[in-house]
């Protein structure tokens, strides 16, 4: 392989691995080719899974306290460091330093919630629940974990899964996109530093060969997938159908709905924040504006007032906005606004003719802000992952609550109001996930848990929080009796409690 290529990571060091099949990876703020990353052959995945199977005992035994403290050193290591890290994401994603930054930064709160493993762990005692008889609950690691992590958040995606995952005992297998592997070989060397013991995180960069071995591989117990429904459900379905357990969270189309009481200002201004931050490529976006009543007209003009000063450009510039992953993906997403413009929408701001701060052949696409959109347009109904906000104009509540729990997805919505009613009454009817009442991308914090509702999310667990520690654990309770003389004999009637 050449020097340019992105290899893997595996008992705590890189491993160029035996395939000489590679896919590109490019600076998405210039369209130049910055590396290879090398695609995983069957024999490759398996000797990385390997090694993550062979690291499991000794890390499953060793103490918490000692596991904690490496966890800690992690922590420590990553607040020192994010800056190097959000270069690279920038890099490689397009998005902005500062946004790079705030990824960073929300993953991190996940592995500070991982250093309270101890007292998670914790099991119950129930002492003499028969006579002489001891009965409690321990909390046992899974094995080696598979985790799916997709192009837009290289670093926070994969840090709400591995953090806990390896506080609790387990060791992980991390497949990050092709798009942007680089940031998952930076974390591993991080944990190296920290004092994580070979094999515990090991990376594998591939393409669907790695993923199926992943999904059908043994000694894999269980997978952690983010991406796009129609994946999330093969990964589903695979991963359970090979006997592990999985959390598969797919896609979004989050509306936000904005009621006549609302403050506009603080509306539009949302709006921009959540449709246009990450040039879109969020999975917590908002795409659909829902304006209630007869304030469409404001708001819109409050939103372009917002737009138009907006820079895109390289994200190293200082921009608002960067560009696209890939040209494939822009010109994607630029078909979706050309579409909704065959079909009668209006186009208020035209992202297609942005004049970048960027290289010429960048894959730029600006602030897009389409109204009069309506629902049997594919601009409405599909997913597009960009920066395109569409502006959906009803007279009711009733109607916009109903355009929410009839669509296929129930990732994240919002609603915008000052009537606490309203906003009461919405997070009791609405079919999705995550709300937020006047913030617009609602992603909870560590403690609780991430994920949405319907076809956003296949499993039963959701990411981090709790939830998180029980998919990483599996429980054992145990039923004891020391040395009581009263109890021998044969007895082959079903046990009793005394």
């Amino acid at each position: 392989m050449s020097d340019n290529t992105i290899g893997h990571w595996l008992d705590g060091k890189p491993f160029a691995g035996t395939s000489d099949k590679t896919a590109p990876v490019t600076n998405p703020a210039t369209g130049q080719i910055t590396g290879q990353v090398a695609l995983a052959t069957v024999e490759d995945a398996r000797t990385v899974i390997a090694s993550a199977a062979a690291a499991f005992p000794a890390w499953r035994d060793t103490s918490l306290a000692k596991r904690t403290a490496i966890i800690f050193k992690f922590r420590e290591l990553l607040n020192a460091k994010k800056g190097e890290l959000a270069e690279i994401i920038t890099a490689e994603h397009g998005k902005v330093l500062s946004d790079a930054l705030g990824e960073i930064s929300r993953g991190q709160e996940v592995v500070e919630f991982a250093c309270g493993i101890p007292h998670l762990l914790k099991g119950g005692f129930t002492e003499n629940a028969s006579t002489k008889v001891d009965i409690y609950s321990i909390r046992q690691p899974l094995g080696p974990v598979g985790i799916i992590s997709p192009f837009n958040f290289p670093a926070m995606v994969p840090m709400w899964f591995f953090p806990i995952a390896i506080a609790a005992g387990n060791t992980v297998v991390l497949k990050p996109s092709e798009k942007d592997p680089t940031a998952s070989l930076w974390i591993a060397e991080l944990w190296e530093e920290a004092g994580l013991p070979p094999g515990v995180f090991n990376v594998l960069q591939g393409d669907k060969v790695s993923v199926d071995e992943l999904l059908e591989n043994t000694s894999i117990k269980s997978i952690s997938f983010v991406g796009s429904t129609p994946i999330a459900q093969y990964v589903y379905s695979t991963g359970t159908s090979h006997g592990k357990r999985v959390q598969a969270l797919g896609g979004a189309k989050n509306h936000a709905i904005v009621l006549p009481d609302a403050d506009l200002d603080l509306a539009a201004d949302a709006m921009v924040n959540a449709g246009f931050g990450s040039a879109g490529e969020r999975c917590m976006a908002i795409s659909a504006l829902v304006a209630v009543g007869n304030i469409a007209d404001e708001l819109v003009a409050k939103i372009v007032e917002r737009t138009t000063p907006l820079v895109t450009g390289d994200g190293t510039r200082g921009a608002d906005m960067g560009p696209l992953v890939t040209k494939a993906h822009r010109d994607k997403v630029a078909s979706y606004v050309d579409a909704g413009e065959a079909a009668g929408a209006t186009i208020v701001v035209d992202g297609r003719t942005v004049q970048a701060d960027g290289g010429e052949d960048g894959f730029w696409l600006g602030p897009t802000l389409i109204d009069n959109v309506t629902t049997d347009m594919s601009i409405y109904t599909d997913e597009i992952f960009g920066p395109v906000l569409s502006v959906v104009r009803v007279d009711t509540y009733d109607e916009a609550l109903e355009l929410i729990n009839s669509n296929p997805y129930g990732n994240g919505t919002a609603i915008f109001t000052n009537d606490g009613g309203a906003a009461r009454r919405f997070q009791n009817e609405v079919e999705v996930g995550m709300i937020g009442i006047n913030v617009p991308i609602p992603v909870p914090m560590a403690y609780y848990s991430f994920g949405g509702w319907k076809n956003s999310l296949f499993g039963d667990t959701h990411a981090h929080g709790m939830e998180g520690v029980h998919f990483f654990t599996r429980g054992k309770a145990v039923t004891s009796r020391w040395l009581d003389p009263s109890h021998r004999g044969i007895n082959l009637g079903f046990p009793e409690n005394d």
